[in-house]
């Protein structure tokens, strides 16, 4: 149920098939831009159309016209039988492309505005950043660090936390990535630096023989033992050397066999199994991969040589920060907790009946396709299997820049989701709409956040976690 007004939503999902969509919108003005089709006014060297014009020139200039429509219609023939655009359409999308520009040239300005001041007012870029942030340089980088709170508000923090943030990671790689060989080795040689500078300093005697612990030995079997943990975690290295080669297979920046590719998944590769480690409760699972995909994929794309470089430190904290707001979801003790996917998941079914019941009572009555058969999905890996990359970038711009959470505007989203798709919805038994649901159709991103942003959630059923 809406406040104030009734949620308007097209009759057919194919009218928010991106390139179908209408300009307009509800605005009720014509706009700059010409409708397909429309046919632009002659106007006539002499007179410019005015009725001063004779009946000959009326009818010769109507003559003239139609022949030059004629000939317009066979040049734009001629151009879509040799694969390129109408004139007209072309036309129409060159004029809708320097608009784009326009306007995101305005919005890098507000930007860059705000990011460069001494102290950085998060709300007022929040509001900002909802509307989308355009892509290249280091723009959102800087944003998404400051969103998720890797970067304080004060700029004159900024290097001294990258340094400090950094260094720690570098830490915990050498102590948890390392082999017990690798480990033992540095030991030995950190050792005969030792003795070599006793030897040095006048100490005499027999050298000393180190014996090994039980701890450190390859055989243990105690689980303090360094080599049972590292035999513990080579089957979760594997997974996520799987699921890497499965990510974004479709991109050279993920996928393949150049250097360039591989080095991306070794370091994602880094940042996904120091996580399982220091989270034994939760550990890795399948799907963390997609998540972390747009963080490091956008840290990576900076211009700034150094802060790229730095991609996979940086990389590791904020998945770890946007993690915290969701991590509960894979939790599997916690399913029925008033924190796990099974609550979050209620709160969808809620919001989607406060906003359209008929739609939600087909969903979960008569096609009886339940959240849980497509919405975890939805959900845990933050829409990141739902869309391409480009379009994951636009909608966690808005789901970052929620002054509410992460959470909330996800659960939006997800409820525009099935909005959009009303009509195919209602007339879809259980195979269809579940079939539609885990393969959403593409989509206007830009009109399914505007309907995300539109909803009015029934905060008198269910209580919004922080």
């Amino acid at each position: 149920m809406l406040k104030g007004k009734k949620l308007k939503l097209p009759d057919r999902l194919g009218s928010l098939v991106a390139g179908f969509e209408d300009k307009d919108g509800d605005s009720g003005g014509s706009g700059s831009a010409l409708d397909l089709g429309e046919e632009l006014e002659i106007i006539q060297p002499n007179g410019f159309g005015s009725d001063r014009e004779s009946e000959t020139d009326d009818e010769g200039g109507e003559v003239q016209e139609e022949a030059l429509v004629k000939r317009n219609l066979e040049v734009d023939e001629e151009l879509e039988h040799h694969g390129r655009q109408p004139r007209h359409q072309k036309d129409r999308s060159d004029h809708i492309s320097v608009i784009k520009t326009i306007e995101d040239d305005e919005k890098r300005s507000d930007v860059d505005y705000e990011i460069s001041q001494k102290v950085i007012n998060v709300g007022k870029l929040q509001r900002i950043v909802s509307t989308g942030l355009p892509g290249g340089g280091n723009l959102r980088p800087t944003v998404r660090k400051l969103l998720l709170g890797y970067l304080p508000p004060s700029r004159d923090l900024w290097e001294k936390e990258l340094i400090e943030n950094r260094q720690k990671y570098a830490m915990l790689k050498e102590e948890l990535l390392l082999t017990p060989s690798e480990l033992a080795r540095i030991k030995e040689e950190a050792l005969h630096s030792d003795e070599h500078n006793n030897a040095y300093s006048g100490t005499n005697g027999p050298l000393i023989r180190h014996k090994i612990s039980h701890e450190d030995h390859p055989l243990s079997l105690g689980k303090a033992s360094v080599w049972h943990q590292y035999f513990e975690h080579i089957e979760i290295a594997e997974q996520i050397d799987r699921d890497l080669q499965r990510t974004h297979p479709a991109m050279k920046f993920f996928s393949g066999e150049s250097s360039f590719s591989r080095r991306h998944r070794e370091s994602m590769r880094n940042i996904l199994l120091l996580f399982s480690k220091l989270n034994p409760a939760i550990r890795y699972v399948q799907g963390m991969n997609e998540v972390l995909a747009p963080i490091y994929y956008v840290f990576s794309s900076d211009t700034d040589v150094q802060n790229a470089s730095n991609a996979e430190a940086d990389s590791f904290a904020c998945f770890v920060r946007l993690l915290s707001d969701s991590v509960d979801h894979f939790c599997e003790q916690l399913d029925n907790s008033s924190v796990g996917i099974l609550s979050t998941l209620s709160r969808l079914a809620e919001l989607l009946k406060a906003n359209d019941e008929e739609l939600w009572r087909h969903l979960e009555f008569t096609s009886k396709v339940k959240p849980q058969y497509y919405a975890f999905r939805w959900i845990t890996l933050l829409l990141t299997q739902e869309f391409n990359l480009q379009s994951i970038l636009r909608i966690w711009d808005s789901l970052l820049s929620n002054p509410f959470g992460v959470q909330e505007m996800l659960l939006r989203v997800c409820c525009a989701m099935l909005l959009c798709a009303k009509s195919r919805l209602l007339s879809g038994d259980f195979a269809a709409n579940l079939r539609l649901l885990q393969h959403y159709p593409d989509i206007d991103i830009e009109h399914l956040l505007k309907v995300a942003q539109d909803l009015s959630p029934d905060t008198s059923s269910y209580s919004l976690t922080s």
